[in-house]
């Protein structure tokens, strides 16, 4: 049996046992569960403030006090044939790691953000210089590391999403009396109200398809919000609008369920994205992108084999696709969300892409 050892440095909250982290972290909870479920042995070493364990769906979890040596030291004492190494965000740990398991292969697993720039992209390709892999959601966004010199251009880089969704579709018109979501077409919105979201695009598309669409709503979800105010004045200047657009604020995580389900289409403007969870969510619940075509929706979409994908910052397409998707069969469409998100999102779909992965760099070693 495959020994994998799923390693997070990202240090677990001060007070917190296992459980409240592993709720707080699903990704650290369901990706493991979905490699035990493939018939992986599976341990997890978190790095936190104290030692705790826990075994729970197949998985055991052994949560580490120390810095880079000691974890390395925890990794090595569970005899791994693989490590699984979360983040570029820890490039010392990932240097102690293979220090102390020379002959084991590390996969690498990029989690979002940009190349580290300056003395940090000296760190971090010193500290990566002898990992066996590299996995990003799609194989095109290791080209900012390779073009920074903080990744060998002969590194082997995989495709495996991040996690996936547990979310079911449910019958479109009780989650929209559960809700209050409504419209025709029903729009949603879920992510922060920053410049990378963009939500002055997708609100500027929505102003130019609105004419053209029987009775338009879109609802927005945030959290983070540094374009509020903006979004605000934005909106008391379109007087048609102030009633189809609502700012519903933060939600929690198990009414996202809902709102997809009541939703026709889930919309997003974002210039760049590690991922996509709330992408990956809709789709599970059967609600059609509308979304930018960059590299992480790309795949997710299976190069818009569902919904739309557009040019950021693009409203003139955005608004084309609103209009043009608005009008083809919603039940159609919703099964085809789905069952695209069976075929190649799933958590068994997750699972046997880091099983791939795995014995791929055992194979190379």
């Amino acid at each position: 049996m495959l020994r994998v050892v799923y390693l997070n440095c990202h240090r677990a909250p001060r007070g917190n046992d296992v459980e409240r982290v592993l709720v707080a972290w699903p990704t650290l909870a369901d990706v493991p569960a979905a490699l035990a479920r493939a018939g992986m042995h599976v341990e997890v070493v978190q790095a936190a403030p104290r030692a705790a364990w826990l075994q729970r769906d197949g998985v055991t979890y052994r949560f580490a006090p120390g810095g880079p040596l000691r974890l390395a030291e925890a990794v090595a004492a569970r005899c791994p044939d693989v490590v699984h190494h979360q983040s570029f965000r820890f490039p010392v740990h990932a240097r102690a790691l293979h220090r102390r398991l020379p002959r084991v292969p590390i996969l690498l697993q990029d989690h979002g953000g940009s190349p580290p720039a300056g003395w940090r992209r000296l760190l971090a390709a010193w500290g990566t210089r002898h990992v066996a892999a590299v996995a990003f959601t799609a194989r095109e966004q290791a080209c900012a590391y390779v073009q920074r010199d903080v990744l060998r251009p002969d590194t082997p880089v995989f495709e495996v999403l991040e996690s996936s969704s547990h979310f079911m579709p449910q019958d479109q018109a009780v989650a929209g009396a559960a809700t209050g979501l409504a419209g025709d077409p029903c729009l949603l919105w879920i992510g922060r109200l920053d410049a990378n979201k963009d939500p002055l695009a997708v609100l500027a598309a929505f102003r130019r398809a609105r004419r053209q669409l029987s009775d338009p709503h879109l609802w927005m979800c945030y959290t983070a919000a540094p374009l509020l105010s903006t979004v605000r004045r934005w909106l008391a200047s379109e007087p048609e609008l102030v009633n189809r657009v609502h700012l519903l604020g933060a939600v929690p995580h198990q009414r996202i369920e809902q709102l997809c389900s009541a939703a026709d289409f889930l919309v997003s403007g974002s210039h760049d994205e590690g991922s996509g969870y709330a992408l990956l969510e809709a789709l599970a619940c059967g609600t059609t992108p509308l979304v930018t075509d960059i590299p992480s929706f790309r795949r997710i979409t299976g190069g818009g084999k569902v919904g739309a994908l557009v040019p950021p910052g693009d409203a003139v397409q955005m608004a084309r696709a609103m209009v043009e998707w608005s009008s083809r069969d919603r039940v159609s469409l919703r099964q085809q969300a789905r069952s695209h998100f069976d075929r190649a999102l799933s958590f068994r779909v997750v699972a046997a892409e880091l099983r791939a992965a795995y014995e791929s760099i055992l194979a190379a070693r």
